[in-house]
């Protein structure tokens, strides 16, 4: 089945309305290729305008009270309840992901906002006496945090509702104006949250949608009225980013290649059913294209005999094709050209004496799901970010050659161990260079409310609700002289 609409117009919401321009950017469905809407970018007027009034709202949404604050971020959770059919077929619609995920994100964007509706009530500060040195002897410190100043939000295609709440929610609970950056693919679902914000009661100027063109990002980049980036996407764009406003607080969250570990305890047959399904489920749901999808696979060679034809089974056996059929998991990716990089990056490896088990085959935008084995490590499938529903598996010998193969990489944004043993756990909690160690479960869980990032090439920062609002903000001393404690 296909879902149908007609060509929509959509714009901008600057100081809680929505505004038309002079240019709009063409939005076109992956599944069929067919133009679905057109969106207006933000002429350098309305620029300037959502930029003026962040910069003016500093104080205004500070001192909005916390229960006030709190209130409109519930607003916001219950508004994408409200409208999850809507907001799920525009997520659908722009990015070609399964309809059945689509409504998923749109709850964990729920909670995300609610998340932060809690964590809103809760951020005050901490006390600290000062008299646990002679020096200090009468005086008691009050730590507080205050933001940094209005943040600029750049998010990326593949969760364009989660990842906007991930900017948006934090930012409102510490009572910082956002300007969000929605991916130029992927702006309606964006757009649409602007429309479910502005009828929170927030202050005018304490968020703004812009769609805009790469040029007009650029100088949002660089406004000083913006001291503060949180960007998630592309590694060189994120970068380039961070060395044009070096004296900017920049936050990167920049993908990877996601490895997990089967280690030799991992080996009775519903273990082995159980992480054959989970690692199928996650290097290829949503095409593959989430940072943390599982791209490397290393089994330790005592269970590797038996563990490959599980894989081999529940990848064969996942629903692929249309996005809006409610059984399928694996739909297009964002457009032809990515399908096409991912089938040569797969052609490439098997020149290079790679054997694909099964998949390996391009449809429009649509990819196969694919397993390759005897892949060389330096093979570009191996070294970087493949973004499509592709995975390797590779035998280790041991927990020392699977560690070591499993933090050989570039990136360092989460992994996954298959182990029942406590010790192997902590071990790897302590050698891996990795923002997380996901212990029995593959690398792809993300929990909204648990601090989320990486090392090395995988970026800079924390996500998650309150490691992002400790980001957009900076510590604050008072201090009380000739107190009696």
């Amino acid at each position: 089945m296909t879902a149908t609409t007609s060509i929509r117009r959509a714009g901008s919401w600057i100081g809680g309305r929505r505004v038309s321009g002079s240019t709009t950017l063409p939005v076109r469905e992956p599944w069929t290729d067919k133009l679905v809407a057109e969106v207006d970018l933000a002429d350098v007027r309305h620029v300037e305008q959502a930029l003026q009034l962040a910069h003016n709202a500093r104080g205004g949404l500070l001192s909005v009270p916390a229960h006030r604050r709190a209130e409109a971020l519930h607003q916001a959770s219950a508004g994408l309840l409200e409208r999850q059919a809507e907001v799920a077929a525009a997520i659908t619609r722009e990015s070609g992901k399964p309809i059945s995920w689509s409504r998923t994100e749109v709850q964990r964007a729920a909670t995300t906002f609610r998340w932060a509706a809690e964590e809103a009530v809760r951020w005050s500060g901490e006390l600290q006496r000062l008299d646990s040195d002679p020096s200090g002897e009468g005086r008691l410190a009050v730590q507080r945090r205050f933001p940094r100043g209005p943040i600029l939000g750049i998010t990326p295609f593949n969760f364009p509702v989660n990842l906007a709440a991930h900017k948006v929610a934090p930012a409102l609970a510490v009572g910082a104006p956002i300007v969000l950056k929605p991916a130029p693919k992927t702006p309606l679902s964006a757009l649409l949250l602007g429309e479910i914000l502005a009828g929170c009661g927030l202050p005018e100027g304490a968020f703004a949608v812009l769609t805009v063109d790469d040029d007009v990002a650029t100088r949002l980049v660089a406004d000083p009225r913006l001291p503060v980036v949180s960007f998630t996407g592309s590694g060189p764009v994120g970068w380039a980013i961070r060395d044009a406003v070096p004296r900017k607080h920049v936050t990167l969250e920049l993908g990877g290649n996601a490895g997990v570990l089967i280690c030799p305890d991992w080996h009775s047959d519903s273990d082995l059913r159980r992480a054959a399904r989970r690692i199928a489920a996650g290097a290829n749901a949503q095409g593959g294209q989430s940072c943390i999808a599982v791209q490397r696979v290393l089994v330790d060679q005592e269970v590797y005999e038996r563990f490959l034809p599980l894989l081999l089974d529940e990848v064969e056996h996942l629903a692929v094709g249309d996005p809006w059929s409610p059984t399928t998991t694996v739909g297009p990716l964002i457009n032809r050209s990515a399908a096409e990089r991912v089938k040569e990056w797969v052609d490439e490896a098997v020149s290079d004496g790679a054997r694909v088990l099964t998949g390996g085959s391009v449809e429009g935008a649509l990819v196969s799901p694919t397993v390759l084995v005897d892949v060389p490590p330096k093979a570009r499938i191996c070294q970087d970010e493949i973004f499509g529903p592709v995975l390797t598996v590779t035998p280790v010998n041991g927990a020392d050659e699977g560690l070591r193969a499993l933090d050989d990489s570039r990136f360092g944004l989460q992994a996954g161990v298959f182990t029942h043993d406590v010790q192997t756990a902590f071990r790897a909690h302590q050698e891996l260079e990795v923002g997380a160690v996901i212990v029995g479960d593959i690398p792809t869980f993300r929990a909204e409310q648990m601090p989320y990032g990486g090392v090395k090439e995988s970026g800079i920062g924390r996500e998650g609700v309150r490691a992002a609002m400790e980001d957009y903000t900076e510590p604050r001393q008072l201090v009380f002289s000739e107190v009696s404690l």
